[in-house]
């Protein structure tokens, strides 16, 4: 999967010279943390709520009322907004644009084409929504969590046992947990005992959420 095929073409954007009083109540209408700037269809830049909230003090502070309001009605996003927008093109990998939000602590990025244009937005509303569909979870099914040994083949014996009774696997995800490797399979059964029972029988470990109780107490 990649950026260019889940993100966001539809969203709000402002110019350098949109009032930031307007800025603002397209902020407060839409409930949105941030709005991309815009100069053309080259991305300039972006602005947060708390960067309004922080500039629009100092200028009430510094001035009598009248003035103060006047200079607040003409003041435009170019004067307060922020430059320093980290962007990424459509073909990158979706989990890699997922990693940098993460390691970032960022809600979005947006999506700049070669020549810097911005063609697109994700944020972390889209993540969470690949995340469930690739996890297979509105499909329905049963879900089965099997601990094996990081090696090469699991998979295919895994998906061989699955297959001997002619069930179809929904998705597939794998994850560690202190250490050791976890696979997760939807199946496409409402019944899936069967086939937990002759994994279990090939050696491997199911796994449930009773088997963490005790170390979620723990913590």
């Amino acid at each position: 999967m990649y950026v260019g095929l889940k993100m966001l073409k539809s969203f709000q954007t402002v110019t350098p010279k949109t009032p930031v009083l307007q800025a603002q109540k397209l902020l407060d209408q839409a409930d949105l943390w941030m709005l991309l700037v815009t100069d053309g269809d080259r991305l300039v830049g972006y602005l947060r709520s708390e960067d309004i909230s922080a500039a629009l003090p100092s200028v009430m502070t510094t001035l009598d009322k009248h003035e103060a309001l006047y200079l607040v009605s003409k003041l435009t996003v170019d004067k307060i907004m922020r430059r320093d927008i980290t962007t990424v093109p459509p073909e990158l990998e979706i989990e890699a644009a997922a990693d940098i939000m993460c390691k970032k602590n960022l809600a979005g990025l947006a999506v700049t084409d070669a020549r810097g244009a911005l063609v697109g937005y994700i944020s972390r509303t889209v993540m969470l929504e690949v995340f469930v569909e690739e996890m297979g979870f509105r499909d329905g099914g049963s879900r089965l969590v099997v601990e094996v040994e990081d090696r090469r083949g699991v998979l295919h014996e895994l998906s061989g046992i699955v297959l001997e009774h002619g069930v179809s696997i929904i998705s597939t995800g794998t994850f560690y947990h202190d250490g050791q490797r976890m696979v997760v399979l939807r199946l496409a059964c409402d019944d899936a005992s069967p086939i937990a029972a002759a994994i279990q029988q090939r050696g491997y470990r199911l796994m449930c959420a009773a088997d963490f109780v005790a170390e979620w107490i723990r913590q």
